[in-house]
């Protein structure tokens, strides 16, 4: 498929209520959402918050949901790609579309959460791959924050203008 983000990709905003598309997409990502606890919290905060929806045709093929923590800073809290999707430029427009919103209400920096490195996971590197060739650099390594068997990483990222 390579990596040219599809020719029919449209974004969407969502300003709440994004739960239902959250859940169909985290379904088919069973290797990084496979813990139900965190799917139920992932699927409410969607709901209750702003998400960038692509879809392709008829077809949701991503979701980004972004907290704000404060007047400068915010989180992508959860982000998935239908596998078929992955490495075609999908994630990077919905961040591209997240942060031009953000740079628009004045936020400084964003954050993600991932899985660490002392996590030997292979859709884990490549996630973190992702996010650090888009930008990100580690802040921090939580050891404990969800359980001493899911570590955490600290990533974030000064927002650019990305208007210019």
């Amino acid at each position: 498929m390579g990596n040219r983000t599809p020719d029919n990709l449209v974004l969407r905003d969502l300003t709440s209520g994004a739960g239902p598309v959250c859940r169909d997409i985290l379904a088919a990502l069973p290797t990084w959402f496979g813990i139900p606890a965190s799917v139920e919290d992932y699927v409410a905060a969607a709901d209750r918050n702003p998400t960038v929806v692509g879809s392709c045709g008829d077809t949701d093929v991503g979701l980004a949901t972004v907290l704000r923590h404060s007047e400068y800073a915010a989180e992508v809290y959860v982000m998935g790609v239908l596998p078929e999707y992955h490495r075609r430029g999908v994630g990077r427009a919905m961040l591209r579309h997240t942060e031009a919103t953000l740079t628009a209400e004045g936020i400084e920096f964003l954050q993600v959460k991932t899985l660490s490195a002392s996590h030997p996971d292979e859709g884990y590197r490549k996630t973190r791959a992702f996010y650090f060739a888009y930008g990100f650099r580690l802040l921090e390594e939580f050891p404990t924050l969800w359980s001493p068997d899911q570590p955490a990483l600290l990533l974030v990222k000064t927002v650019s203008d990305v208007r210019s």
